[in-house]
């Protein structure tokens, strides 16, 4: 059987889909996802959508190209810094990856 590769940029869509339902779900008490939070996972799949970088970016925070918004940029710093140590317990092979990118 052979092993399929999923590509970077949906490793990048998932792992931050990860973190904004877990952020919304954890922090905001939310059982689906509030308009605000659709709002940022549609904008970030925008923007993976649209990376200069494509197949050869690195994780967003080491990237050189700023991208977000600075208000959204500031949002999903909160998302990140909320859903990041969390991510060990509810996606820790998710969580893995993102760290060793």
């Amino acid at each position: 059987m052979k092993k399929r590769k999923i590509s970077r940029i949906a490793q990048e869509k998932r792992t931050v889909e990860i973190m904004i339902y877990l952020y919304c779900r954890k922090k905001e008490k939310n059982a689906t996802l509030c308009p605000e939070c659709k709002e940022l996972l549609r904008y970030a799949y925008a923007r993976l959508d649209h990376c200069p970088f494509g197949e050869m970016k690195n994780s967003c925070k080491q990237c050189t190209i700023h991208c977000y918004k600075p208000a959204m940029r500031e949002r999903m710093r909160q998302v990140m810094r909320f859903s990041g140590p969390r991510m060990l317990l509810y996606a820790p092979l998710e969580a893995i990856r993102h760290l060793l990118r």
